[in-house]
């Protein structure tokens, strides 16, 4: 039986409130789409289906490189973030899988295992963190971790990628994510070549300890903390990492990792084309990696990114599972309502996308008429699909309206009540 952090009576009665009004919404919309040839039954059932990992480390409060304001009741320790992740796919039904980081969630992968059986999740991709160092450890990472100079550093780094490795075989993980802050500062500072030859030989060896079953994910992004020259920097490269490795690797695309205007559902339609497209980290941006919630800031071109994986999926494209993960840090807001909003606004640009007439945007496209393919595709993001949404989610136990439910549960302040407060610190740390 599962653990509920919220009871289900409590989301019961909430939804009995909105039960006639959505009921309403949804066959008017269904009447809407019927007459685009579109069946709302379809649709719902594939959005009931789409599930998104939630980061245990999204469940605390974030900060910038200045200043960190804890929130009240924030978690104390991974098991506290598996009950915080527990109450966010009980209300959204979209996230029943949680990614750890190492070794910010380092505890015994047994009592890991059971926790979350208890709430009824499992676990997602396995994360390292060779971006800074932990404590006790022997070498710094303050100027590289894979790449760096130093053999024995560049060990120790693998090291923890193989620990990464072994606690996710115990707990059901199938994924390794390998994100690192490597590069520099400085021209003159790192050999170019040199330091990449090293990372590929250092990926190598975590390659190798890679179950049959498993993916490597590596993850490109322009800047930070290097701000010269870094090493996984943009998708070509990330492709050249996941070809070199072998089929096993693939590149992870985070929404926050690249320079402004770049066209991402370009690079996600690329790497579908060649069969390397591992996965995302779903975030959002306006100047650079801002980890803000997703489709806070530009939802157009999420559902863009989302038309290139619908796209691929009835095309039939082999081989075609991309991992999706929710990467965010919440500064301003509470992280559980922040990533109960984002799991529905990734939710949104799919159905958005399952709407979308293939048929005459193909013709479009082939008879080059630009202006009816654009609005072939703002028709579909133009439609208010939250019936659809909120019957999802009504129909698998969630909440029609999750933040609602929430916040009438009482549950930050019940926390808040039993996790001592957290101290502030001087910088962004998780």
């Amino acid at each position: 039986m599962v653990d509920l952090k919220i009871a289900q009576d409590l989301v019961a009665t909430d939804n009995d409130k909105r039960a006639a009004a959505l009921k309403a919404d949804y066959e008017a919309l269904g009447a809407n789409l019927a007459r685009r040839g579109v069946d709302i039954e379809a649709v719902t059932r594939k959005v009931a289906e789409f599930f998104v990992a939630v980061p245990s480390w999204g469940v605390g409060t974030g900060g910038t490189r200045f200043a960190r304001f804890p929130g009240t009741g924030e978690p104390r320790g991974i098991f506290d973030k598996l009950d915080d992740c527990a109450v966010i796919n009980q209300l959204t039904q979209a996230t029943p899988n949680v990614s750890l980081h190492i070794p910010w969630d380092k505890a015994d992968a047994r009592e890991l295992k059971a926790k979350g059986d208890a709430l009824g999740l499992g676990f997602d991709a396995m994360n390292s963190n060779t971006f800074s160092d932990a404590l006790g450890q022997a070498h710094s990472y303050k100027y590289g971790s894979l790449s760096h100079t130093d053999a024995a550093t560049r060990a120790q780094a693998v090291e923890h990628n193989l620990e990464c490795i072994e606690i996710g075989r115990a707990i059901g993980s199938k994924a390794l994510t390998v994100w690192i802050g490597d590069g520099s500062n400085f021209p003159g500072q790192s050999h170019f070549t040199k330091a990449f030859e090293r990372y590929l030989a250092s990926m190598a060896d975590i390659y190798k300890a890679l179950p049959d079953d498993w993916k490597l994910f590596s993850e490109h992004k322009m800047y930070e903390p290097a701000f010269y020259s870094t090493i996984v920097q943009d998708w070509g490269t990330n492709y050249l990492i996941a070809q070199t490795l072998g089929p096993k690797a693939y590149c992870l695309v985070d929404l926050g990792h690249h320079a402004p205007n770049t066209n991402i559902e370009m690079i996600v339609a690329r790497l579908i084309q060649f069969g390397k497209l591992g996965g995302f980290h779903f975030n959002d941006s306006k100047y650079g990696d801002d980890d803000l919630d997703a489709g806070a800031i530009d939802p157009y071109r999420l559902f863009l990114v989302f038309n290139e994986l619908v796209d691929a999926e009835q095309r039939g494209v082999n081989d075609f599972n991309p991992a999706h993960m929710i990467d965010q840090s919440h500064n301003v807001t509470d992280p559980i309502e922040s990533l109960i909003n984002s799991a529905n606004e990734i939710r949104r640009a799919y159905a958005q996308a399952l709407i979308v007439d293939r048929k005459a945007l193909d013709g479009y496209q082939q008879d080059n008429d630009a202006l009816m393919a654009s609005e072939t595709l703002k028709r579909a993001y133009r439609a208010d699909v939250e019936p659809i949404l909120a019957e999802a989610r009504r129909r698998a136990g969630g909440a029609i309206d999750p933040i609602a439910a929430y916040r009438a549960s009482g549950y930050r302040k019940k926390v808040a009540a039993e996790r001592p407060a957290s101290v502030a610190g001087g910088g962004g740390i998780i």
